[in-house]
């Protein structure tokens, strides 16, 4: 039985705003990391002092490793970016959004104990504004509005189509 999922309209407005500021904050973060061409993770990865600091230790360790970490990172920020603005795999790009932002999360967290060299966005403990981004892609993964407003909706839907018995 095929389910169609309905918003109302205001679901709809306030999910694909959702939907675009993140991707807007993603891409805007990948276009200033590729417009610098200073930009490390380096950085970042130093100052990492949770369950991922010695993946992080390693990959500043190996300079090809770290240079390709810095390219994935930030084409990964712009194809997801892209990809919730247009509403294009947008669905992959939350979930590929999300997760890079739960290993961002944890390698420098809020924690009591940890202290950063880098100026914090403010004074968080435990819930910071990429855990809750990471949080905001995973609602928007559930929610595919892009097969309403977004490039999406001009995708076939392989999976209904295989249902109504259509071969490809």
């Amino acid at each position: 039985m095929e389910r169609k999922i309905e918003y109302t309209k205001l679901q709809l407005v306030f999910l694909v705003l959702l939907r675009f500021s993140i991707g807007w904050h993603l891409l805007y973060e990948g276009v200033a990391k590729l417009m610098n061409p200073q930009w490390s993770a380096s950085g970042f990865l130093k100052e990492s002092q949770w369950i991922l600091s010695g993946f992080a230790r390693w990959i500043v360790s190996d300079p090809q490793i770290l240079n390709a970490v810095d390219f994935l990172n930030t084409w990964g920020l712009i194809a997801i970016g892209l990809g919730l603005i247009f509403g294009l795999f947008s669905r992959a790009a939350a979930i590929s959004g999300a997760s890079l932002l739960f290993v961002y999360y944890l390698n420098c967290p809020p924690l009591t104990g940890i202290e950063y060299i880098r100026p914090s966005d403010g004074n968080n403990l435990v819930v910071d504004k990429t855990l809750i981004e990471a949080i905001a892609l995973c609602v928007l993964a559930l929610f595919p509005t892009s097969r309403i407003t977004g490039l999406d909706a001009l995708i076939p839907d392989f999976k209904t189509r295989k249902r109504k018995g259509e071969v490809y």
